[in-house]
């Protein structure tokens, strides 16, 4: 019988416990062209306890200092050099794999161009130019043609690399499509599966990390499958807040592979401390929340709504791991407000 949970706990606010934070944008800042109330306090307390910020983005299509600018018109003054992106990332990816100077044909955003720009690459503009690698990121301008130039390329022979293979990008509208669906339409018309820079690889993280002089950094993100899952592949403990993609639903059915150490309403939850779910029996406790399975139901009470939801996800984690299966039709409404 498990007797310990995958949820972590901490005594002192997260901010205290961990001495950067590797920050997601789109759903846990903002959300499209609208801002999360509660992320520019929760910031500004995490800054104000030491705790250094690294926001790590995986939309490669805009650059640090257009990201910058952008955060702190919502309220959250930030440097070019917190800002972490695909781009930049794909653009070291590059280099591992290409000589100095090789030829790359960009299809997405000016961030991604002048990031591979950056990393001593000559930008081309179509097949015709023979790049010897193409490497896709998001732009909400890409067109048909551009997609059939990558396409052009890579069936002449050139190497294949994406930004990120985001399915979706959460808008102020609600899912809109991701990088990944459009890197799907070239994967398809080729026949080749691109190299991934962006989350869920763990490189951004480690980047991120070491870019922030960070011996105890915590990744925070809305996503289940690339920010929480590139946190577990990193080794570094992830806080999911539940003000973008992903819900307490999602979190209580994660994969092994993609569940968080921490679980908070929003970015307010890095002034918090975290208790550790605690096994009394059959029973699953966070303070005066409780949770357990039984015969594939999960039961759960008591307690604050976020608690409920820690106590949830220890259960049904605990119960998952040890051969049963949660009855999905049955599970309760775990809601948990927050003001995203």
């Amino acid at each position: 019988m498990t007797s310990e949970s995958e949820l972590l706990g901490t005594d002192v606010p997260l901010y205290e416990a961990f001495d950067a934070a590797l920050v997601d944008l789109d759903g846990v800042t903002y959300k499209g062209a609208r801002v999360i109330p509660t992320a520019p306090p929760g910031i500004a307390a995490a800054r104000a306890a030491g705790m250094g910020i690294v926001f790590v983005t995986n939309n490669a299509s805009r650059e640090p200092q257009t990201v910058a600018d952008h955060l702190a018109a919502l309220g959250m003054p930030a440097t070019p050099d917190e800002v972490l992106t695909a781009a930049q990332a794909g653009a070291a990816m590059l280099r591992d794999h290409l000589s100095a100077g090789a030829a790359v044909l960009v299809v997405g955003g000016q961030g991604l161009r002048t990031a591979v720009e950056a990393a001593g690459f000559v930008l081309v503009s179509g097949a015709d130019d023979h790049p010897a690698a193409v490497i896709q990121g998001f732009s909400p301008d890409l067109a048909w043609k551009d997609l059939a130039e990558a396409t052009y390329a890579i069936r002449a022979g050139a190497a294949f690399f994406a930004s990120n293979l985001d399915l979706t990008l959460p808008t102020e509208r609600g899912m809109a499509p991701g990088n990944g669906s459009l890197v799907g339409a070239v994967g398809i018309a080729t026949g080749v599966t691109p190299r991934s820079a962006g989350k869920p690889e763990p490189a951004m993280f480690l980047l991120a990390a070491e870019r922030a002089g960070a011996a105890r950094p915590l990744v925070i993100g809305d996503r289940l499958d690339t920010d929480l899952k590139g946190a577990r592949a990193a080794g570094i403990p992830g806080l999911l807040v539940l003000t973008g993609v992903n819900d307490a639903r999602d979190a209580v059915l994660a994969a092994k592979d993609q569940r968080p150490s921490f679980i908070g309403a929003d970015l307010g939850a890095l002034a918090e401390a975290h208790p550790a779910p605690v096994r009394d029996g059959e029973w699953w406790h966070v303070r005066a929340a409780r949770a357990h399975v039984r015969e594939g139901r999960l039961l759960v009470d008591g307690g604050e709504a976020i608690d409920r939801i820690r106590a949830a996800c220890a259960a049904a984690w605990a119960a998952t791991d040890e051969g049963a299966k949660i009855l999905v039709e049955t599970l309760p409404h775990l809601g948990v407000a927050s003001s995203a």
